[in-house]
């Protein structure tokens, strides 16, 4: 297994959901050098596939000349870490009004499950207005290192 002391990888694309493809594949290569195991790494890539279709569709409302930035940033010390955050150049909203997916009157809604997907398969999860306009998801997934003695 090979980590990296420290690595930043930035994407930034307009709002075409062609581009979701190539953030997996970058997201799964990230994953795989910090040391996730390959069920971390896939559900790492739903989360962001997930925050960046949300950031398409409800931030940027599919205006095409509107901007995704996409970061992903490793660390090793004091433990393996992949950080990443989404932004969208949208109006935002006040993340404390998202409804519960699981309520019985949410139960059979098509949408609002993004954000409550991503808090389950990421570590630590913050969506946030980012001081450069818009909203932005910052995601954080520790790498286990009893991972691979569990296998």
């Amino acid at each position: 297994m090979t980590v990296c002391d420290h690595q930043v990888v930035r994407l930034e694309f307009t709002s075409h959901f062609d581009m979701l493809d190539f953030v997996q594949v970058v997201s799964d290569h990230v994953g795989r050098d910090i040391g996730l195991d390959e069920d971390a790494v896939h559900w790492v890539g739903v989360a962001i596939r997930e925050s960046v279709i949300n950031a398409i569709k409800h931030g940027n409302r599919n205006d095409a000349t509107k901007r995704v930035f996409v970061e992903f940033e490793t660390a090793s010390a004091p433990e393996p870490e992949l950080m990443i955050r989404v932004r969208d150049q949208g109006e935002g909203f006040d993340p404390e009004t998202i409804a519960n997916p699981l309520a019985e009157e949410n139960l059979l809604k098509s949408s609002g499950r993004g954000i409550f997907l991503i808090r389950n398969f990421m570590d630590d999860v913050r969506v946030q207005r980012a001081p450069e306009g818009g909203m932005e998801v910052r995601m954080t997934k520790r790498v286990r290192t009893d991972d691979a003695s569990n296998s």
